[in-house]
């Protein structure tokens, strides 16, 4: 698996992550990011071209795979900000308390093992009146395919870095002490409905 998590499923992540209709969502939220950013999850660094530079101090790029943070350098490079890296699991936020104004997930939480210990650690380094900004994958509202993607997961997880088709994203982010100020879901186009259905907005600490 070592050659695989490193060599071929950041390719494969990469490509997936990066197709135009995913693309279309991640501009619609991104450039809301101000101020200290964190952002969890990295990966390649496919976001950095669309922060808004003027308005960005820095960025905590947290990145567990070796793999991505390799194929991220040439995004790194050429962004406008600056950005450190955080070695890290999304579960060990090596952060200070109340230290990020914006926490960026992006196609993230479907990995993360244990979600709620991280988004815990993503709501203790959020700034009083910062932003938790999320664009996730996640349960569908309906039945059929919801039961194929729960059918579909424990395999998928095995092949996709750990992805779960089916967590609804929406009700993770409001267990952990966020209160959603704006939400959106749809399916995008020419991606399976099992994998398409989305969830991008904005929350705050309740």
């Amino acid at each position: 698996m070592g050659f695989y998590e490193n060599k071929i499923l950041p390719m494969v992540i990469d490509k997936a992550c990066s197709m135009q209709p995913i693309m279309a969502l991640r501009e619609q939220v991104v450039p809301l990011a101000t101020g200290v950013v964190l952002e969890v999850g990295m990966g390649s660094g496919i976001n950095l071209a669309l922060y808004n530079a003027e308005n960005i101090d820095f960025i905590w790029g947290l990145e567990p795979s070796a793999g991505m943070r390799k194929k991220a350098r040439a995004n790194v490079d050429k962004a406008a900000v600056k950005v450190k890296w955080l070695d890290l699991t999304g579960e060990e936020i090596s952060l200070e308390d109340n230290s990020v104004d914006t926490v960026l997930l992006t196609y993230t939480l479907c990995t993360i093992p244990d979600w709620r210990q991280a988004l815990q650690q993503m709501r203790r380094v959020l700034k009083p009146g910062g932003r938790l900004l999320f664009c996730e994958h996640g349960a569908a509202p309906d039945h059929k395919v919801n039961n194929w993607q729960n059918r579909v997961t424990p395999v998928w997880k095995r092949l996709a870095g750990g992805c779960h088709l089916n967590r609804p994203i929406d009700k993770l982010i409001v267990s952990c002490g966020f209160k959603i100020e704006q939400l959106a879901q749809c399916y995008v186009a020419d991606m399976p409905r099992i994998a398409g259905y989305m969830y991008y907005g904005s929350a705050v600490k309740a």
